[in-house]
């Protein structure tokens, strides 16, 4: 697709941009835990984290009713736990978690750390109800 296509007035395309280095995410040392990293242009259609569970730690098992997520392990290694039983995580893997699936992560003795990439959540919408109860 070019700009010449009038998706772009202007000709105003946005161009690719290296955002960050997740081997050098991954590497630290300073014991941070959490949301390493996280995807926050404007405009964009996906949300994307680099997230760090340390030794011994747990993400608790949740459902995403919504949104399917890839989830691909960048170091460290784990277990996901899902009601067919636990699949082993290693640097590497590359994991779809399917919308309405329920899972859990226990983080390896090295930690775990890994990228999620799933579409953006929709902002939050106020609406009015009608009279019998329906959304306008």
């Amino acid at each position: 697709m070019t700009s010449d296509d009038g998706d772009f007035p202007g000709g105003d395309a946005p161009l690719p941009r290296i955002l960050c280095d997740t081997s050098a995410l991954a590497a630290l040392d300073d014991g941070s835990t959490g949301a390493l990293w996280r995807l926050a242009e404007s405009g964009r259609q996906l949300d994307a984290n680099v997230v760090r569970v340390p030794p011994g730690h747990r993400v608790g098992t949740h459902r995403e009713p919504e949104l399917d997520v890839l989830l691909m392990v960048l170091a460290g290694d784990g277990t996901l736990t899902a009601p067919d039983g636990p699949h082993p995580l290693a640097a590497g893997a590359l994991t779809w978690l399917p919308h309405g699936s329920t899972r859990s992560l226990d983080a390896g003795p090295d930690g775990l750390t890994y990228l999620t990439v799933h579409r953006r959540r929709p902002g939050m919408r106020i609406v009015r109800e009608s009279p019998e109860g329906q959304q306008q």
